[in-house]
């Protein structure tokens, strides 16, 4: 205990760069804080903090050292979690990273069901921008699960689970290509079109298909969010160009529809969850499972 306190007093710091407010912000006194981090530094035989007039800021040292202490930290909260669940308490924390069209739409309903069996487990769902982000995120320890798409190879970071989903047209129900099995791009070009801007995993796979039959799009919107392209296609009776995975909720509950296009109907995007190489906790595993089951579902 007393170890993880000192680890607590020196994160606090170089999170807030104040001993006064670390002390603050801990109810402790600034004078037990100052005495354990000078203590440290004694024995490390070096300066881990560089005191500056109005702040501190980590040395070499202090950088190395904060990794290891969120890493532990990280690590005491999953075996917290583990001696929770073993007492039949099922207490615990775990941490999510998503891309945010899928905050919305598909883990919602998981996070419901882990819930109604977990009610005392506390769930952070952080939405980031980009796969790299996601990836970053649980490598570091800072997620325990990350879902998205097309994630990159990553030593750090292991698969948990994969589903492909192909691009398709996403429309209204009442939108006259809605009732069609099939469409082309060239069906689609005469109608209003919402496009995902160039920074998502969405992009390429469009501009390689619009290239191929020598077509430029020109689209009422370009966008890097999710949920802007799906309330779009509802409300300006417009095309976009989605996953099953993306759109979900709405099917289900008859505000959209998706037809898959000829021309991507080799374009599939795998959404894929992933976990720490050394593997993740025990109630993150029963969470992870559920996504899973989740996934696979939103595919067939």
């Amino acid at each position: 205990m007393l170890h993880s306190r000192l680890l607590t007093y020196v994160d606090e710091v170089a999170r807030t760069g104040s001993i006064r407010k670390a002390a603050s912000h801990l109810n402790v006194a600034a004078s037990a804080i100052s005495r354990q981090i000078l203590a440290l530094e004694t024995d490390l035989g070096t300066p881990i903090f560089q005191r500056l007039p109005r702040k501190l800021l980590l040395t070499a040292a202090g950088e190395v050292l904060i990794n290891h202490i969120r890493h532990t930290m990280k690590d005491l909260t999953r075996a917290q979690a583990k001696i929770e669940e073993l007492k039949g308490l099922r207490r615990g924390e775990i941490t999510v990273a998503m891309m945010s069209g899928l905050a919305s739409n598909l883990v919602p309903g998981t996070v419901k069901q882990f819930r109604q069996t977990n009610p005392r487990v506390r769930l952070y769902l952080t939405l980031l921008t980009t796969g790299e982000d996601i990836q970053a995120a649980v490598a570091s320890g800072e997620a325990d699960l990350g879902i998205g798409f097309d994630f990159s190879r990553n030593s750090q970071l292991k698969v948990l689970a994969r589903a492909a989903g192909r691009l398709g047209a996403v429309m209204a129900p009442n939108h006259p290509l809605a009732k069609r099995s099939q469409v082309r791009l060239s069906d689609c070009i005469d109608y209003p079109l919402v496009v995902a801007d160039g920074s998502t995993a969405i992009r390429p796979y469009l501009d390689t298909a619009f290239a191929k039959v020598s077509l430029e799009p020109m689209p009422i919107i370009e966008t890097n969010a999710i949920e802007i392209m799906r309330h779009a296609a509802i409300l300006d009776n417009g095309i976009t160009f989605l996953t099953p995975f993306d759109i979900e909720f709405e099917r289900r509950a008859g505000r959209l529809v998706y037809v898959p296009v000829r021309e991507l109907a080799q374009e599939a995007q795998t959404l894929m969850l992933i976990g720490h190489e050394r593997g993740i906790g025990a109630l993150a595993s029963v969470l992870a499972e559920m996504l899973k089951a989740m996934m696979l579902d939103a595919a067939a």
